[in-house]
This record gives structure tokens, C-alpha cells and sequence, in this order.
């Protein structure tokens, strides 16, 4: 990996310097190789720059980490953006406090055409799940990237909802890629690796922590055209990256909810004191953003064929069976079908439900999406 990345690096690794004064840094000194270069008594007169901020740039410690962290990422394929580079979220690089470097894996494109945030509770009800189904198999004729953050709950019905429908999707990570978290969802990130990205402003090897993820709230809204927020309690991250969707500009929509559900007071708020427009279907967000559907989809793309390879054994039994026997059956047919017990039948479910490949329905029935 080129050489440049190394002070590029470094200049996020001092301490005591954010994104905001690192750009200022490099703005004064003229590239972030020259900030290292520069004699302590100039540094000393950028605003902003003390005493011990001088002294950390011009050790070497800074760069030799720095080196490490490039070389790992080179090993790993995980690509490094700096903030003008051309591959770098254009939607970010306007934004005051958007990160200096980026650490990317996949092999999505970060400049979309039309980008799509949505956040939401990490206990998600049916009603919030089925709403995001709903959202991204209506917004699949605008072919939207779909951005979340990998998290339980909605941010995983969101990528896995846009897996299943042939979007794109992009997900924003608080730690370093070596830390996913959950690590319940590192089968799912390899699977959006492929047309998507998993990406962070953390190195590899950082672990994430409680502050790290307002952080990537902010990424997630800077990159999103349109923040869609599905159920939220009223504090927490859904509200947080609203927050910030709305100080950058980008139109927020939120879902209504059951006045009496704690998980839908956040979104309720949103709309009573304006911060959101009220969400009642994709044509809400067509008609705010002026997305038309005159004309041909933006693309299409084949029926999806089902990876068998990727399921386990019960699971593949389980989709022979509804092949077989029509596209909706109650589970405790399909127990006695497989001979899989009610217990162990509901994860396997579950699992297939994440993926995309059936749709629960009322009164413990199940529906084959073919």
C-alpha cells in the first residue's frame, strides 16, 4: 500500500487531535506528510495546537504505528480512504467532522446513487421488521444502497432485507473490523462484502467501545440521502443519528407507533416536534425526495437462486419441504414434516426469516418466498 498512507494515518493516532483539527493541521502544513516534518515552534502557532499536541506530532511513535496498521490492512484487504481521495464517501467530505481515514472491506461502491439510512431499536417488533421488509422491497426500483449499523434488531433486518432483495448495503461499524460486533453477524457482513461494504474509522484491531458508536452514528447519517428511523425508544442511537441526519441536512422520516409501545415513542417525537416527516409508505419518501418512477427501474435483476451451500442441513430439509407442500404452512405441520422439534424448528426459522427466504405470518404460520 502506498507509502502516503502511513503520516495520513498517523495524524489520526496523536492524541488529543480530532477529525476537526487534524484537517486544520493538514490545511495549515499542506499534507499530512509535512505535519510530521514541521518544526515544533511553527506547530506552535496553529491554533488549537499546545504544548503537548507539538511534542506528540513530533515523536515517532505516531508513524510506526501507523505503519503496522497499513500493513495489516494491506495483508487483510481492507482498504484505507483518506479524506480526498476520490473513492472516499463524497457525502462525508463536506461535512465538518467527517472521519480523516476510513477503513473499508468490500467491494461496494461508497458513492451511490441513492443512499438509504435505517436505524432503529435493537428489540425490534414484528411490526417494525415487516415495515423495513416493506420499505426496501418497494425502494428496490430505485436501487438504493441501504446503510445501517449492523447491530441487532432493526439495523440487521436492514441488511439482510436488502441481501435478499439484490441491494447493496453498507455497514457502519463502532470498532475495527477484527472486532466486529456482534460477532453473531460476521456470516452476514462476508455476505455484504460481496456487492456491499463493512466500514469504519476505526483500525482493525480496536476494540469497540460505549463512545465509539454516537460516532458511527454520524457516519451513518452523513452517508445517507434519506434516514429512515423504525421504532426507537425515546434516548438511544436511532435518535442520536436523527439528530445528526438533521444538523447535516438529509431528510428524516420516521415510523409512527402504537402511542402505548415504549419503542415507538422516539419516532412519535421525531414527528411531533418536526425533526421527521411522518412515514406511512415508500411514496412518502418518493414524493419528499422527488424520486420518480417514470421510466424503467434504475436496475434489474434476475430471480435470486437459493445458496444451498450456505444452509445447514435442517434448514435446506426445511425448504424442500415448503417446495413440496405449497407456499404457506403452520409450524406444526412443518415440525411433523421434518421431524424437527417445535424448540429447535423456531431457530431454524428464524435463521431462514433473517436470510430472507420465508416471511412469519399470524397464527404460527410460515410463507415460502419464492
Amino acid at each position: 500500500m502506498d507509502q502516503l498512507y502511513i503520516p495520513r494515518v498517523g495524524i489520526t493516532l496523536i492524541p488529543g487531535i480530532g477529525n476537526v483539527l487534524a484537517k486544520q493541521l493538514i490545511s495549515y502544513c499542506g499534507s499530512a506528510e509535512k505535519v510530521f516534518n514541521t518544526p515544533r515552534n511553527k506547530l506552535l502557532k496553529i491554533p488549537g495546537i499546545g504544548i503537548k499536541i507539538a511534542d506528540s506530532i513530533r515523536k515517532s511513535i505516531q508513524l510506526e504505528k501507523a505503519e503496522n496498521i497499513v500493513k495489516q490492512c494491506s495483508r487483510s484487504g481492507i482498504r484505507i480512504l483518506y479524506f480526498t481521495d476520490q473513492d472516499y464517501p463524497s457525502r462525508l467530505k463536506d461535512l465538518y467532522d467527517s472521519p480523516v481515514i476510513l477503513y473499508g472491506k468490500g467491494k461496494g461502491n461508497l458513492n451511490p446513487e441513492k443512499s438509504i439510512g435505517i436505524v432503529g431499536t435493537r428489540r425490534a417488533t414484528v411490526y417494525g421488521k415487516s415495515t423495513v421488509e416493506e420499505i426496501i422491497r418497494e425502494m428496490k426500483y430505485h436501487n438504493p444502497t441501504i446503510i445501517s449499523g449492523l447491530a441487532y434488531g432493526i439495523d440487521y433486518r436492514s441488511h439482510v432485507s436488502a441481501l435478499a432483495h439484490d441491494l447493496p448495503t453498507i455497514g457502519v461499524i463502532a470498532g475495527g473490523y477484527r472486532h466486529l460486533y456482534p460477532a453473531l453477524h460476521k456470516r452476514t457482513a462476508l455476505e455484504m462484502e460481496i456487492t456491499g461494504s463493512i466500514i469504519s474509522e476505526s483500525a482493525p484491531d480496536i476494540i469497540p467501545e460505549a463512545h465509539f458508536f454516537p460516532e458511527r452514528n454520524r457516519i451513518i447519517a452523513g452517508m445517507s440521502d434519506v434516514l429512515v428511523v423504525v421504532e426507537a425508544a425515546l434516548k438511544g442511537g436511532a435518535l442520536i443519528t436523527a439528530e445528526y441526519a438533521n444538523n447535516y441536512n438529509r431528510e428524516v422520516f420516521a415510523l409512527p407507533g402504537n402511542i402505548h409501545s415504549r419503542f415507538s415513542e422516539g419516532c412519535n417525537n421525531l414527528i411531533r416536534k418536526h425533526k421527521a416527516h411522518i412515514l406511512t409508505s415508500v411514496k412518502d419518501i418518493e414524493y419528499i425526495m422527488n424520486w420518480s418512477r417514470e421510466g424503467p427501474p434504475a436496475v434489474q435483476t434476475a430471480q435470486k437462486e437459493i445458496d444451498w451451500s450456505d444452509l445447514s442441513i435442517p434448514e435446506k430439509k426445511i425448504i424442500q419441504i415448503f417446495k413440496n407442500s405449497g407456499n404457506e404452512i403452520l409450524i406444526d405441520e412443518l415440525s411433523w414434516k421434518s421431524q424437527i422439534p417445535v424448540n429447535q424448528l423456531a431457530s431454524h426459522l428464524l435463521n431462514l426469516e433473517f436470510r430472507g427466504y420465508i416471511k412469519a405470518l399470524p397464527g404460527k404460520k410460515f410463507r415460502f418466498k419464492e
